[in-house]
């Protein structure tokens, strides 16, 4: 079992997932910076259509979920559940 905690913020487009990717390091002291993927809708070939997933490594879990699950929801996401 990986002792690494990994956060995944839900994002409704590129260009919310890229300011909560610039916004997380000030807020919360990341050394690593966030990794942003591109996750296509089942069936949609629309690149519209994609929500973005900001994706957090947390080696020693010290961040608190619902502080991240709160700055997602400032952008209309939400924090994906472990």
């Amino acid at each position: 079992m990986s002792d690494v905690t990994r956060h995944v913020l839900v994002l409704p487009d590129r260009d919310a997932a890229d300011e909560v990717a610039e916004e997380l390091p000030a807020r919360f002291g990341l050394t690593e910076q966030p990794q942003l993927v591109r996750d296509a809708l089942a069936g949609e070939d629309d690149a519209e259509d994609a929500q973005w997933l900001v994706v957090v490594e947390d080696p020693h879990a010290r961040l608190d979920p619902a502080a991240l699950d709160e700055l997602a929801e400032e952008y209309e996401g939400w924090l994906e559940a472990p």
